[in-house]
């Protein structure tokens, strides 16, 4: 059986890797399709630091991405209450019902924080009242507020 060959990948490649990952492939399929077409180069030792830097770059942008999103939290936090006002019929029930949209409106107005409108999730809100919103600002970090549904 022949040697397997080392190789760094330059861009993503389904079943085998992503970029800059060290993969093991059979010497045809590096020598006949991999290197020719530019996706993978020999792993020397130079190359392998390269990656090792690439990694910790992105490792460090990564941290820094989180820690915007605690320092957002934060803030969001401290705010702590936010105020829909609605249009009101019998029995405190309000028309329509309150959507993340407007909740991401209302954040931005008072914060020019922009919160992505899919990461807001809300209760069933038809009646006035206070609400407890969740807000997801990073994979690892959410935020929670209180909407507080008051008539017009």
């Amino acid at each position: 059986m022949a040697k397997r060959v080392q190789l760094v990948l330059n861009q993503d490649v389904s079943k085998l890797g992503k970029t800059g990952d060290l993969v093991e492939v059979a010497p045809g399929y590096a020598r006949n399709y991999l290197l020719p077409q530019k996706i993978g180069v020999l792993a020397t030792a130079g190359i392998l630091k390269q990656v090792e830097r690439r990694k910790e770059q992105e490792r460090q942008r990564l941290i820094e991405i989180k820690q915007q999103a605690q320092a957002r939290k934060t803030a969001l936090e401290t705010i702590g209450r936010f105020t829909i006002r609605k249009q009101v019929g019998e029995k405190d029930a309000i028309f329509g019902t309150v959507t993340a949209q407007e909740v991401a409106d209302v954040i931005q107005e008072s914060t020019s924080q922009e919160v992505d409108r899919r990461g807001i999730t809300l209760p069933e809100i038809s009646q006035l009242g206070f609400y407890k919103a969740e807000i997801k600002l990073h994979p690892e970090v959410a935020a929670e507020v209180e909407i507080h549904v008051a008539p017009l």
